[in-house]
């Protein structure tokens, strides 16, 4: 009667290596590019006061249309005088004032 132990460990052998190549594919290879969505407050941080649509878009959570919305209440009512003015903005509720929160910042006016 043969041994089933060798079939057992080859089976073995795949599955660890596919959890050991799965680990390694889910790890960043290095840096992201500049100006690469990254997701975390330290990595990303756009000024309200000085940030054109194409810096705006980068933030998770803004499209063209916020962006472009966001620029015009900044020039018909003047600069940001905190983050928390977003919340003035016609499509920007309190939930979603939360997920951009951690991603803005406002500069003093010039």
């Amino acid at each position: 009667m043969r041994s089933r132990l060798p079939r057992v460990l080859a089976v073995w052998m795949v599955v660890f290596s596919c959890l050991v190549m799965t680990a390694a594919a889910a790890q960043p290879a290095g840096p992201a590019p500049a100006g690469e969505r990254t997701g975390t407050r330290a990595e990303l941080q756009v000024d309200l006061n000085r940030a054109g649509e194409s810096e705006l878009i980068k933030v998770p959570g803004i499209g063209p249309a916020l962006a472009k919305r966001i620029i015009e209440f900044r020039e018909s009512h003047g600069p940001f005088r905190r983050v928390e003015d977003l919340l003035k903005i016609r499509g920007i509720g309190e939930k979603s004032f939360q997920k951009l929160k951690p991603y803005l910042t406002v500069s003093e006016p010039r």
